[in-house]
């Protein structure tokens, strides 16, 4: 893996993708792949990596969130119950390689719009999940986690803000334990089917875990990393194209 050519300038970059992603309770899984794309790793390299960078940059967004009070016990529940499971059966399904890249394109949108603050609005009144709802959105999302290789924090994070179910904080801190276990239970998929990791992967893990701690500490206070995050969103944007595309 670290035989890819300019992998240095992805040692670069992959850091600043996990600082922005942890900073809002991500795992940065969407960014890891869309940066895999665009340095032209291997399409069956690129799932277990991302969910096991996942496990670590979640882990710690989760950890500072946490930390700072803004766990909401019941709200992570609600969605995790059906997601698990079906993150594990999504992981054990292998995807032809050109369906794959359009589809982690499409989800790709999702980080774009988040990036771009689409979905930022804090709710003036917090309403309850009903456990059908839960139990639904948790396991479509689930699902689509352990396919792909992402956590699904770039998709439950907007559902969450949209539909008032918590506010920026308490959206960010579920999202990044959802994006852990789901993380988990997609890559225990992917080793069911045989599938290993190269042990330059946890190169990827060491370097990625710079911008994460820093990410989830900073993000967990009071932190405004917008342009940051538009400069993301436009690589986000050139990875979409290029899924697209090639």
């Amino acid at each position: 893996m670290l035989q890819t050519e300019n992998i240095y300038l992805f040692l670069l970059i992959l850091p600043v993708v996990a600082f922005l992603y942890a900073s809002v309770g991500h795992g940065g899984a969407s960014g890891y792949l869309a940066l895999m794309a665009l340095f032209s790793f291997a399409p069956e390299k690129m799932k277990p990596t991302a969910l096991l960078l996942n496990l670590f940059v979640a882990g710690i967004s989760f950890y500072y969130y946490y930390k700072e009070g803004y766990f909401n016990k019941k709200l992570f529940l609600s969605f995790a119950i059906a997601s698990i499971p079906l993150a594990f059966f999504g992981g054990t399904i292998e995807v032809d390689a050109s369906i794959y890249k359009k589809i982690l394109a499409i989800l790709l949108m999702f980080a774009i719009l988040k990036m771009l603050n689409v979905f930022g609005k804090e709710p003036k009144n917090i309403k309850k999940v009903t456990l059908w709802q839960g139990l639904a959105i948790g396991g479509i999302i689930g699902f689509f986690s352990g396919l792909i290789g992402i956590g699904g924090g770039i998709i439950l994070t907007p559902i969450i803000l949209m539909l008032h179910w918590g506010n920026m904080k308490e959206a960010a801190a579920v999202s990044a334990l959802f994006i852990w276990v789901n993380s988990a239970a997609g890559l225990v998929g992917q080793f069911s089917n045989g599938i290993t990791l190269e042990i330059d992967t946890f190169i990827l893990v060491a370097v990625a875990l710079i911008g994460g701690i820093l990410g989830g500490y900073f993000g967990s206070k009071k932190i405004n990393n917008t342009n940051l995050q538009y400069i993301l969103a436009f690589v986000l944007a050139i990875a979409c194209f290029k899924l697209f595309f090639t």
